[in-house]
């Protein structure tokens, strides 16, 4: 009889480890998906300006849309960041290069030069910290004043 126990008890428990890895399994390609989700929402790629906002209090006031003229690009990769504008009508050159952070509400990006104009930018600040809302094919990188206040964005939509 002792027996008996003893190999329906084992029998118990072989089936319910059995089930448990599966539990297992399954919890870990949950996992694995949500991970792939969020690389789906990553700040890597090619992004154009699309327009602007700005904001009082917080809420946004007032927005802008691109002139058809005037064009802004800007690309990340792991690590680095450029952007350059192109205006018909203005023979300066803006483009700058550098780092970048973000941990998803935050971005952060370091320029280490720029061009001639952008440069004068750079001598005075070289950090520039933004807000961050990122979707999947849209972000706004969103200034805010001293005391943590919104005060305009930048709206890019993903080219790449």
């Amino acid at each position: 009889m002792k027996t008996k126990i003893l190999f329906l008890s084992m029998l118990l428990l072989l089936a319910l480890s059995c089930k448990n890895e599966a539990k297992s399994t399954e919890e870990s390609n949950t996992t694995s998906n949500t991970k792939l989700n969020n690389q789906l929402i990553d700040l890597k790629g090619t992004w154009e300006l699309t327009g602007f906002y700005n904001y009082k209090d917080n809420v946004v006031v007032d927005s802008f849309e691109m002139d058809p003229e005037f064009r802004q690009i800007k690309m990340y990769t792991d690590t680095k960041v450029m952007w350059c504008k192109h205006r018909a009508a203005d023979s300066s050159e803006w483009f700058g290069f550098g780092t970048y952070e973000y941990d998803g509400d935050k971005l952060t990006e370091v320029l280490d030069f720029g061009s001639k104009v952008m440069e004068e930018v750079i001598d005075e600040k070289k950090e520039f910290v933004f807000d961050l809302e990122l979707s999947p094919d849209k972000f706004q990188q969103i200034e805010l004043d001293e005391y943590g206040n919104r005060i305009y964005s930048e709206n890019y939509v993903r080219v790449e």
